[in-house]
């Protein structure tokens, strides 16, 4: 079975957690199949791209460069999955396939939790508070950068989480 060593998006390398690599076969034609688990910021990233270059280094040594077209599933960890249309079969020698009819697809999944990739790229999100507060806390407020008062209530909610969770 052929395993992925790394992939490149448009030139970038990014960090995956887990991968398969296989021939999909369908009764209207056959793919090279690509699943990548990776982190939500590089799905953030990508998944609103139709297509993306593709550079694939295998384990053995072999490397793939290919336009593939992004398909989003819904649910699990972050995923990327990606495919394209293949023409000479011949090339694919040694590479896992799966027929349309299969109820058994490669699981990429198994063994990673989000707990484990947020570890490596920790994704940010925007949200907007409403809160009363006496008017000199939010004239402070009003004076900071929005950096610092990022970087205050990350400071915050981590060590009040804390306390909270050693009790």
């Amino acid at each position: 079975m052929v395993s992925v060593k790394s992939v490149k998006v448009d030139g970038e390398s990014i960090h995956i957690f887990n991968s398969a690599i296989y021939i999909f076969e369908r009764s209207d034609g056959v793919t090279l199949e690509l699943g990548l688990i990776v982190s939500e910021v590089a799905v953030k990233k990508y998944n609103k791209e139709d297509t993306l270059i593709m550079e694939i280094e295998l384990e053995n040594g072999r490397t793939i460069q290919s336009i593939m077209h992004v398909k989003i599933l819904s649910g699990g960890l972050p995923q990327l999955n990606l495919f394209c249309e293949m023409d000479d079969l011949d090339e694919y020698e040694g590479f896992q396939r799966v027929n349309e009819n299969d109820s058994w697809f490669p699981n990429i999944e198994e063994g990673i939790t989000i707990e484990e990739i947020r570890k490596v790229e920790m994704p940010d999100e925007n949200i907007s508070l409403k809160l009363r507060l006496p008017i000199d806390q939010v004239e402070w407020l009003k004076s900071q950068k929005k950096a610092r008062l990022n970087e205050i209530f990350k400071e915050f909610i981590y060590e009040y989480w804390e306390k909270q969770g050693s009790k």
